[in-house]
């Protein structure tokens, strides 16, 4: 499933108090889908990561009340009101704390702990397949469990990338290239591969980090071959055409036709109208002047920064005749 259905999953799943298990390969943001689902609830998420526990972790620690020993459970599980327990990594646990985690699951409770009524259990973890140093779950705990598999979608980590602060030099090369968005072989096993989350990392470094030493910094992010080819991009990013001249005369400034140029203006269209006090009409005028395909990408990163522009009425008509064209500019 692709994440934002995911989303739409967990959070008509949540409500049920029905527990959910995620999964899918290491770095696609299966973290990340499950605060989106308990943000859109607006319930609060308590991420316990179930590889750093230990099995008597979750019961707690034992204390003397009139000549009897009672637990004091930990104070990271929740007491009252309503949220989201997320034990995330649960497969990459030892056996005995998947036992342990199977009480809280089943039976809503550990011991004398009691899991309060308006919480849910979302677990996750990487695939057994991953080679991510995981465990079998064991039976019993498995059959506890709604299962869902979060798939890798281009198109959705674009519409969050966007969002999100991504550098647009990210976004615009991962336009062009959307196959390199996550290339995980468990049999090849590399020490850095292309994931969302290694690119996101790519975006953190990218400003800081020197032009000589940018090849082997993204390299130690996403491995050599998906490096060699952002940092080509980048060069041709960086010699785009003046985007305030491009602004200020959109009818006149040609519309060049290679494809990696298109995708780069693309990226830097969208990033120059994240400001409100950009003038947009120009920008918007000119990418709408794009091929069909690049036009539709361009508009789709411009509303999300920027929703009122879809008020202008050159992007009202684009979209009647994308529309009778068959287009489809996704919400």
């Amino acid at each position: 499933m692709r994440p934002r259905d995911v989303s739409k999953a967990l959070c008509a799943l949540i409500p049920t108090r029905r527990p959910v298990y995620l999964w899918g390969p290491p770095g696609v943001g299966k973290s990340a889908v499950v605060r989106h689902a308990a943000d859109a609830l607006k319930m609060k998420l308590v991420d316990v990561r179930a590889t750093l526990l230990d099995p008597v972790d979750l019961r707690g620690l034992p204390k003397v009340t009139k000549d009897r020993a009672e637990w004091c459970p930990p104070a990271f599980l929740p007491r009252a009101g309503d949220g989201v327990l997320f034990l995330d990594e649960l497969a990459q646990a030892p056996p005995l704390v998947q036992a342990a985690c199977l009480q809280l699951v089943l039976d809503r409770r550990v011991g004398e702990y009691e899991l309060p009524p308006g919480w849910a259990v979302v677990a996750a973890s990487n695939r057994q397949e991953d080679r991510a140093g995981t465990h079998r779950l064991i039976t019993p705990l498995l059959n506890r469990f709604v299962h869902l598999d979060l798939d890798v979608s281009p198109e959705d980590w674009q519409a969050w990338a966007v969002v999100n602060g991504v550098a647009p030099e990210v976004r615009a090369f991962l336009q062009y290239r959307p196959a390199l968005l996550s290339q995980f072989d468990p049999a090849a096993s590399p020490r850095a591969f292309p994931t969302p989350r290694s690119w996101a990392f790519v975006s953190d470094v990218l400003a800081g980090t020197p032009a000589d030493l940018l090849h082997r910094v993204v390299a130690g992010c996403v491995g050599d071959g998906p490096a060699a080819e952002f940092v080509g991009f980048l060069q041709l990013y960086r010699e785009l055409p003046d985007l305030d001249a491009i602004g200020t005369h959109p009818e006149a400034t040609p519309v060049p036709r290679e494809p990696t140029v298109l995708y780069a203006l693309v990226g830097a269209i969208a990033e120059r109208c994240k400001a409100d006090a950009t003038p947009a009409h120009g920008l918007v005028q000119y990418a709408l002047r794009l091929p069909d395909e690049f036009a539709l990408l361009a508009l789709r990163d411009v509303l999300a920064v920027r929703p009122k522009l879809a008020a202008l009425s050159v992007v009202q008509q684009w979209i009647a005749r994308a529309r009778a064209k068959g287009l489809f500019l996704a919400a």
